[in-house]
């Protein structure tokens, strides 16, 4: 079977070059600048570079940003940094880079990102928003995998679709993703039995384990549609959560250059998509006020 990559980094360029032209009309409407603040907290590698390959990205697009690094703090600290910036009428998003170092409360802080700022859709506001299939920001990598599929036109009504990992940030929020288009879903975690079969009998999977080839080839159904949401370094070389899918699958995403790309560029839409709201909602208050005078 011929297998068709999910180009990653063409979906991506073309949800950048969106966000590009809406920058530009914000700026050029509001003659002020759009800003996304970034909270990283410890010394872990892989979130040092992921904050470095999103602020490359906001650079690219024209979004402001403003950086925290703060090798160690506390939940009551970073609270209130994170108040602070939600009264911040300069900043429009907020960035708390996960994971968390453990002696911090990371859901609590989330759902202290205001829910107009918080661009990484990990509150509990937004999640509960996206359950009643109304307008909020997604988590950026659930939302950035729909865009992917919606970009290649890929159909996701009536079909079944195996979700491996249930975390906050990826397997939960995807699965609700996906049934909100009104596909048949399946989640499956560690304790999962017959994992093998559930695979099997699927016509997409989302690999979402964080262990590298976890997913073997031969479980896979011929013609399934494969994304792979895992990066993992083996040896110098990056490999994903599902052994190498060329040959069996329809289409696949590759490692690298697949959902990584696309989860930055969508962080860059939910924050052109926060200021744009700030500003219709301050908007919306002026004319209350008019009328109420007028009155």
């Amino acid at each position: 079977m011929k297998s068709n990559i999910l180009d990653g980094k063409l979906v991506a360029k073309s949800i950048e070059t969106n966000v590009r032209n809406r920058v530009l009309e914000y700026e050029e409407n509001y003659n002020d600048n759009i800003t996304l603040a970034t909270i990283i907290i410890g010394n872990n590698k892989a979130s040092k570079t992921y904050i470095k390959m999103k602020l490359k990205a906001c650079q690219r697009v024209g979004i402001q940003t403003r950086e925290y690094y703060l090798p160690e703090f506390t939940t009551e600290g970073l609270i209130s940094l994170i108040q602070m910036l939600n009264e911040d009428s300069e900043i429009n998003g907020i960035l708390l880079q996960h994971p968390l170092p453990k002696n911090i409360d990371e859901q609590k802080c989330f759902d202290t990102i205001s829910p107009l700022k918080d661009v990484d859709g990990l509150n509990s506001h937004s999640f509960g928003k996206m359950s009643f299939k109304e307008t909020d920001f997604g988590a950026a990598t659930p939302t950035g995998i729909i865009n992917i599929l919606d970009f290649y036109n890929i159909k996701l009504e009536g079909q079944k679709a195996c979700v491996i990992g249930r975390s906050q940030i990826l397997g939960k929020p995807m699965a609700l993703m996906l049934l909100n288009k009104d596909a048949t879903v399946t989640i499956c975690h560690s304790k999962t039995q017959n994992l093998e079969n559930e695979v099997k009998s699927a016509d997409i999977v989302i690999a979402a384990v964080g262990k590298p080839e976890f997913i073997k080839k031969s479980w896979l159904k011929e013609g399934a549609i494969v994304i792979d949401a895992g990066y993992n370094l083996v040896n110098g070389k990056s490999v994903g959560d599902v052994e190498n899918p060329n040959g069996i699958a329809s289409f696949y995403t590759p490692i690298p250059g697949g959902v990584g790309p696309v989860t930055v560029a969508t962080l860059l839409e939910n924050t052109v998509k926060s200021a744009e709201n700030q500003k219709a909602l301050i908007q919306t208050k002026i004319k209350q006020y008019i009328k109420e005078e007028i009155k």
